[in-house]
């Protein structure tokens, strides 16, 4: 299953030109298993200002599959990663992005995105993302 992470959907919504957006819309052509998680949701949304917009966008996220974090253990890991990034001299810019990748590890998922913060936790650990 892939996780299409907040970067892609902004291009995907806003009708960008972009190698991602064109991905993820094969990957939905292809009826390809994509989910996303409820971070995620909440930073789409929260940029919408037209209220028939946001409807719209958000009935249409909500169709599919939402994955959530595992408890307390999602957020220790991600923690955890940001902080072997640290340690190996390598600044992540959004804690969200660990979580995110977080997620990501513990249910199996690869990332779509458009965002450096998953390239330099790639470097750092064991997620799978698609970034060409």
């Amino acid at each position: 299953m892939i996780l299409v992470d907040t970067s892609v959907w902004i291009d995907f919504f806003t009708g960008r030109d972009t190698l991602h957006r064109r991905i993820l819309h094969k990957l939905i052509e292809k009826e390809e298993e994509i989910c996303i998680t409820e971070i995620i949701l909440t930073e789409i949304l929260q940029g919408i200002k037209e209220d028939t917009a946001y409807e719209t966008t958000k009935s249409y996220l909500l169709e599919f599959p939402i994955i959530r974090p595992k408890g307390n253990e999602t957020y220790i890991s991600a923690a955890d990663i940001y902080r072997k990034c640290r340690k190996q001299g390598k600044t992540i810019r959004k804690t969200i992005d660990c979580i995110i990748a977080t997620i990501a590890q513990e249910n199996n998922l690869t990332i779509l995105h458009n965002d450096n913060d998953f390239e330099i936790i790639k470097k750092c650990t064991d997620i799978k993302t698609i970034f060409p």
